[in-house]
């Protein structure tokens, strides 16, 4: 039987300039749990998958609304791994992520790696509307197939539209049924982990961002807006973090113009 479950945040800021979460609402194998953040200024939630999901036909979804002035990171416990269904299962399972940022809030979505195990099929779709003056750091890292074994088929899409416009709109496919030369040597050549970093912040207007390698498999690109993009693959998810992380280091140091 597949499952249909929604998970809701709202992160707002309260009358002493705190950071709350009037709205935390697990569903199904969507867990939700406040966790201390590293960073006080900031509100922390950590997904905890309760069960083993998705499988092939579930429906599954998060929400998160942060508010004006409010600031929260959304993290993982562990890996979530796209397995295949059971044998009355039809379709592909989805998985939608749907973020809403408000004038002077941010949000830091940083969650664990999405898996495609061997036999699974997976549309993943993360939309994302930002304020003007919205922060956003988000992170994705897809790793096709679990050790020594085939990727099963990922559809993910990312868009974005900043104060109603839009600044970002790609999607990417991979393992059975994916279009020709997905796995060939000029998209991923041999690699099967894959990430990105998008990084929307109002500073970048007054700092110099040139699209540049940074290392021989990512590469940065400013976007038409306050907004870069880093694209990256490795060989494996160890690997493919140490260049994200990298990657963000060094678009935080970027100089001012």
């Amino acid at each position: 039987m597949s499952v249909q479950a929604t998970a809701r945040i709202t992160a707002v800021l309260d009358s002493r300039g705190v950071t709350s979460l009037p709205v935390l609402q697990s569903d199904g194998p969507l867990a939700l749990r406040r966790t201390r953040a590293a960073n006080g200024r900031y509100a922390r939630v950590t997904v905890i998958g309760a069960m083993s999901a998705p499988l092939g036909g579930d429906r599954l979804a998060i929400e998160a609304q942060v508010e004006e002035g409010a600031r929260l990171t959304v993290d993982s416990a562990a890996a979530t791994v796209a397995l295949p269904g059971a044998g009355t299962a039809t379709g592909p399972a989805t998985y939608d992520i749907g973020l809403n940022v408000g004038e002077r809030a941010e949000l830091r979505w940083l969650p664990q790696q999405l898996v495609s195990a061997r036999g699974s099929a997976l549309r993943m779709s993360t939309r994302v509307q930002l304020a003007p003056t919205a922060r956003l750091m988000l992170r994705e890292e897809q790793i096709l197939g679990r050790h020594g074994e085939s990727t099963g088929t990922l559809i993910s899409r990312l868009t974005v539209h900043r104060a109603g416009r839009p600044l970002l709109d790609q999607q990417m496919a991979y393992g059975p049924g994916a279009p020709g030369g997905w796995d060939g040597a000029a998209v991923l050549g041999g690699h099967r982990a894959v990430g990105q970093l998008l990084v929307v912040d109002p500073s970048f207007d007054d700092k110099r961002l040139e699209t540049r390698l940074l290392g021989p498999t990512a590469v940065l690109v400013p976007l038409a807006g306050p907004a870069v993009l880093v694209t990256a693959i490795a060989p494996d998810a160890r690997l493919l973090r140490t260049v994200l992380d990298d990657a963000l280091n060094d678009v935080l140091d970027t100089p001012a113009g």
